[in-house]
């Protein structure tokens, strides 16, 4: 049985709650243990699995959050940087599924973290097991 730590980006309260059923119906559905760490926002979503990974505590992470396009230049910093972070984790061998939705408007948003419709949190749970089983292949 596999620990894994959901890191919310926690700003839009009923798309999280979406992204985070999803991931927690696919990890509890495949008989591991789940927890959920609150952050301020996407930035500190890489800050979060860094720490926590140097914990040994967790064996995978799933990054949950929602970065909607506004007016300024602001959306692709967020959606650029923690993207980016989170890549250099899992370069760094940490097993790592990325659900934080980076999209246009609320409407996009509310179809992809739908655990009925597009299930991004669910996705991001199935690609952190899938690493999961990667990295012990090869870690002894």
């Amino acid at each position: 049985m596999a620990k894994i730590l959901i890191v919310e980006a926690r700003f839009y309260d009923h798309l999280n709650d979406q992204l985070i059923a999803g991931a927690r119906a696919v990890i509890e559905g495949a008989g591991h243990e789940v927890e959920v760490l609150t952050v301020p926002g996407a930035l500190e979503v890489p800050g979060a699995i860094a720490l926590a990974a140097e914990s040994g505590d967790y064996d995978g992470f799933v990054a949950i959050g929602v970065v909607i396009r506004g007016e300024t230049y602001h959306f692709e910093i967020v959606a650029g940087e923690s993207a980016r972070a989170i890549m250099a984790l899992t370069m760094d061998g940490i097993a790592i599924g990325n659900g934080i939705l980076t999209v246009e408007n609320e409407q996009q948003a509310i179809v992809r973290a739908d655990p009925a419709q597009k299930d991004k949190g669910g996705e991001a749970a199935r690609a952190a097991l899938a690493m999961i089983d990667i990295a012990g292949r090869f870690t002894r």
